[in-house]
């Protein structure tokens, strides 16, 4: 499945997260709820194969039943192609399988918090009668910040017991309870046991039980006790290794009745209070298991000899029981000595070399020098491995095969290379998003734009077409405010000049219209639309209202006499009008005059307001008017 996918339309595939028996996961984008996901994929291969598909079903059905914040959440479940797919909640983290390694000696207090969180996860299951059936690390997932979630119910749903039709045993070798091994009916009790080999293997960096073989491995879980951790560790409080010991007892009878009642003895585990307790010890001393007599034993069965010193000397019924019970002891040793004899003819078998890091032609130069061969080569991208150097083996480096196995390689092609492309005109937030999730490193600037609009990438810093590392690369993307925002001011008692030239400068567009006032000046703004404050982006228009005048006309003929007195040969005249272009205070117009004459004033008037006109001579009024109106 390659990264773009889309599965029904809705779950976008960005990468793998990991290969299974009998599925793929994938991490995908739910791209109508805007999350990342993790999606469950039916192999290819077992498409057909009806048991899978109703197991990969039950998984889905048992999920589903489960609503637990340390239990992974099962969104949807559907079909692609004839391929079944569950989506899931994506758990961003590792394994607890992977968390051991790594932290590894992990502080018991922290083992002991993140096991009350799977415990409590298990109780809730219990509860809806669900039996995980193949608890063990690798299914439980640890987020950054150490909360747990239990995935991969698979097991679980089977309804009747966990022998297959072929009676195979289901579930990990490792964590099998005894009663797993020998093929009988699982319980609540049987998770139990899976829980307690998971808190050793916290406490310890390892498993109780190893083996060649898994049926080597299978045996010992329900022939040999729990190895002590506190050998391992001896600052392990003992009342913590109890809690390991009664979880893991060969009898269900001596486990805890609940995974409640596990959490509840585990959270006390390192209080002072329980500093002075002893060894637990199972109340069950026969599990029906198979035991195993000395030699002095046999020899005294065989010579009708008393083992018991309390048993009463046997009479001759009881002599011919116990010849019968002396074939019935030889059983188990017959038994070893078949083992024995298979384990001597058992093909010779290898340890696996680690090739990592070897070219192909010296991986398979190590290979054959231990009797084994290269099998299937495939190359995968790696950003640690260096271009045509081996990445991993499988089966595992350590691990023993038989002689003339085959070991399949995977090849190193080098760092995965990204194409850039063309970004220019799209979202920032889904680009952003994408390149993210490829292990490329964002950053936004912003600017206004008339041409672009807001949210949308203007330029990139990284040309298209560029191939490029993505853990190593940043791209800057330059992200559109939208238009240029602009807060009008208020215009009135402005001219209509100074609105155009304030339009001009932010690229917005004028309007005006004219009306007349009798408190503002003419060609002064009395209103504006949008009103003051408001805001505006470039290119909308500003409308105005502007002051118009009314303007009336008065026309006076006004007789001026000459004053000959004094014998004065001529007269000086002045004029003094109050109109919209004079005032009453200043002299406009001077002249002399040497007889009688009559003299015509005009004056303009503004909408309803009163003329008025003085006439002086030589210093004395001699004529006057007030409150002329025009026409």
């Amino acid at each position: 499945m390659n990264p773009g996918y889309k599965i029904s339309g809705r779950y976008e595939i960005i990468r793998s997260l990991g290969e299974g028996g009998m599925a793929n996961v994938y991490l995908a984008h739910d791209l109508i709820l805007d999350r990342d996901v993790s999606v469950k994929l039916l192999r290819l291969d077992l498409r057909d194969d009806e048991k899978t598909k109703k197991r990969f079903q039950r998984e889905a059905l048992a999920a589903t039943q489960l609503s637990n914040d340390h239990i992974v959440g099962v969104y949807d479940v559907g079909e692609e192609q004839g391929l079944q797919y569950m989506v899931m909640e994506y758990v961003e983290g590792t394994d607890l399988e992977a968390y051991i390694k790594k932290n590894f000696p992990i502080p018991y207090q922290q083992v002991i918090d993140i096991m009350a969180q799977i415990l409590e996860a298990v109780e809730d299951a219990h509860e809806h009668n669900i039996i995980h059936r193949d608890l063990k690390p690798q299914n439980v997932l640890i987020d950054n910040h150490q909360q747990i979630k239990i995935t991969d119910f698979g097991i679980a749903a089977v309804a009747e017991n966990s022998m297959t039709q072929t009676n195979t045993i289901m579930g990990s070798v490792h964590y099998l309870s005894p009663e797993q091994a020998r093929g009988g009916i699982t319980t609540n009790k049987s998770d139990i046991y899976s829980l307690g080999i998971m808190l050793y293997e916290m406490l310890t960096g390892k498993v109780p039980f190893e083996g060649e073989t898994a049926v080597s491995i299978a045996l010992k879980h329900y022939q040999e006790e729990t190895p002590s951790v506190r050998e391992f560790d001896p600052r392990i409080p003992q009342a913590l290794e109890n809690v390991v010991l009664k979880a893991t007892s060969k009898a269900p009878s001596d486990r805890y009745q609940t995974a409640d009642a596990m959490r509840e003895d585990l959270a006390t585990s390192l209080s002072s209070a329980r500093a002075g307790e002893k060894k637990f010890a199972p109340k069950s001393d026969d599990h029906g298991e198979t035991k195993v007599l000395s030699a002095a034993d046999l020899e005294k069965a065989e010579n009708g000899v008393k083992i018991d010193d309390s048993t009463p000397e046997p009479d001759k019924k009881s002599k011919k029981k116990r010849r019968r019970k002396r074939w019935l002891w030889l059983i188990p040793l017959v038994l070893i000595i078949g083992v024995v004899v298979w384990i001597a003819l058992m093909p010779a078998r290898q340890v696996i070399p680690d090739v990592s890091g070897m070219t192909e032609s010296a991986a398979k130069s190590a290979l054959e020098k231990k009797d084994l061969s290269v099998g299937t080569v495939t190359t995968k991208h790696s950003d640690t491995i260096k271009k045509d150097l081996v990445i991993s083996s499988s089966p595992k480096a350590e691990r023993k095969v038989k002689a003339k196995s085959k070991v399949n390689l995977v090849i190193s092609s080098g760092v995965k290379k990204v194409e850039i492309q063309n970004y220019v005109g799209q979202s920032y937030n889904s680009t952003a998003a994408k390149l993210r999730k490829l292990g490329i490193t964002v950053k936004k600037t912003t600017m206004s734009s008339n041409d672009f609009g807001s949210g949308k990438i203007m330029s990139q810093s990284v040309k298209s077409g560029t191939k490029v590392k993505a853990s190593d690369t940043t791209i800057t993307l330059k992200v559109s405010t939208g238009k240029t925002k602009i807060t009008l001011p208020s215009f009135t008692g402005k001219t209509l000049a100074e609105v155009q030239e304030y339009a001009n400068q932010n690229d917005l567009k004028v309007s005006s219209t004219e009306e007349t006032s009798k408190t503002v000046s003419d060609g002064s703004v009395i209103s504006q639309s949008p009103s003051a404050g408001s805001t505006l982006t470039e290119g909308d228009t500003i409308s105005v209202v502007v002051a118009k005048t009314s303007t009336k006309t008065a026309t006076e003929t006004v007789s001026v006499p000459f004053d000959s007195s004094n014998s004065k040969t001529e007269n000086t005249i002045q004029i003094y009008l109050q109109d919209s272009n004079n005032n009453i205070s200043d002299v406009s117009q001077t002249f002399t005059i040497t007889s009688t004459q009559s003299v015509t004033l005009t004056l303009t008037l503004n909408n309803d307001d009163k003329g008025a006109y003085k006439i002086v001579s030589d210093g004395n009024t001699i004529a006057s008017k007030n409150n002329i109106t025009g026409s």
